[in-house]
């Protein structure tokens, strides 16, 4: 169980925070980048279901993805180790990969099938789910960066690799399954060619 009884405790007015398993380090270190990217995809996609125009059960599905991306940054903010650790720390796991996979696919068949990209846009809610899939591509370039460096759950970048394209296709879902969406046009509408 967390508990917040105080806001701000002054320890990183420094410029330093300390990670989950005590050591400090800059904030500009990578792994702090890495679980910030996480962070803010989760308030994206928390502005997403705020909007209010999600279907119901699209909106449960992005409430325990949510979660799912405190558990990602609950790992990331702990490094792997090989010394045994005091506790054992939050981890992502395969069961949860599974489930943005079964999603996923579950979704897509309701879809209209694609014969041109499309951009990002449609109603409201499919562009707060676009927005939240270009973050989500952010954060794991952000988590790559880290496992170019240090070592750290290859299941916490399959996780987030899954989980932009599920944010397409759920826009897709939002755009009508799929009726809604505005095809891209190669060259756009240039005039005189």
């Amino acid at each position: 169980m967390v508990y917040l009884n105080k806001i701000y405790t002054k320890t990183g007015d420094s410029g330093e925070t300390s990670l989950g398993d005590g050591t400090r380090v800059p904030k500009t270190h990578v792994r702090i980048g890495a679980y910030g990217g996480v962070d803010e995809l989760n308030a994206v996609i928390g502005v997403a279901i705020a909007c209010g125009s999600l279907p119901n059960k699209t909106a449960e599905v992005l409430t325990s993805i949510q979660n799912d991306l405190f558990d990602v940054g609950a790992d990331l903010c702990v490094p792997e180790s090989d010394e045994p650790p005091e506790y054992e720390p939050l981890r992502m796991t395969q069961p949860k990969v599974d489930q943005l996979e079964k999603w996923i696919d579950a979704n897509t068949e309701k879809l209209t099938p694609l014969n041109s990209f499309i951009l990002p846009g449609g109603n409201p809610g499919a562009a707060h789910l676009h927005l939240a899939r270009t973050v989500c591509r952010r954060a794991e370039i952000g988590v790559i960066a880290l496992a170019e460096v240090e070592k750290i759950n290859p299941l916490v970048v399959i996780y987030l690799n899954r989980l932009s394209d599920l944010l397409f296709v759920l826009a897709r879902i939002v755009n009508d399954h799929g009726e809604a969406d505005i095809l891209w046009k190669p060259g756009g509408e240039r005039s005189g060619e």
